[in-house]
């Protein structure tokens, strides 16, 4: 599924929907869950707003993809969601893409505008970073985001700010 997902020439939007909620709620059912139940942190790279970004708007498949995802993670939701903001025009890409990739470059300042919308709707939920600086800059305000909306967690976890936010 991965090859025809990732490398295919087309995956209809729905099927593709779907086959990442079910690869999601699996993921959560098998490891996500049973490591908050231990009281473990977890950090993930991308969650159900990829999917509501991606195939909810830049697919046109609109609101039934977060209800999809939400029944698939039972309702799981991050305590932060970091988004990574940066103009399309910004990024250079110098490797081989896959079929995603390539579709996600060419739409890219669509599924922006969907993330910072997302991001505007639960200002609690997410932190907004400017990723256009230098890495070090972008880890400082990461880690800032974090001391500052989940101090407990942050104190718990040792995690000292570093770089500038």
């Amino acid at each position: 599924m991965r090859q025809a997902i990732m490398h295919g020439d087309h995956v209809a939007p729905r099927a593709e929907a779907l086959l990442y909620a079910a690869d999601r709620a699996h993921h959560i059912a098998t490891l996500v869950r049973p490591a908050l139940e231990a009281g473990a942190v977890v950090v993930q790279d991308r969650y159900l707003d990829s999917s509501v970004v991606y195939q909810g708007g830049a697919r046109g498949l609109g609101d039934e993809v977060e209800r999809i995802s939400m029944w698939a993670t039972e309702g799981l939701l991050p305590d932060l969601t970091i988004v990574l903001d940066m103009a399309p025009d910004a990024a250079r890409v110098s490797r081989d893409l896959d079929r995603v990739e390539r579709e996600t470059i060419a739409k890219a300042a669509q599924m922006r505008a969907g993330f910072l919308a997302r991001a505007d709707l639960d200002p609690g939920r997410y932190a907004v970073v400017d990723a256009a600086r230098s890495i070090d800059t972008v880890h400082g305000s990461v880690v800032a985001a974090v001391l500052e909306r989940l101090p407990g967690l942050a104190a718990g976890m040792g995690i000292e700010p570093w770089g500038t936010p």
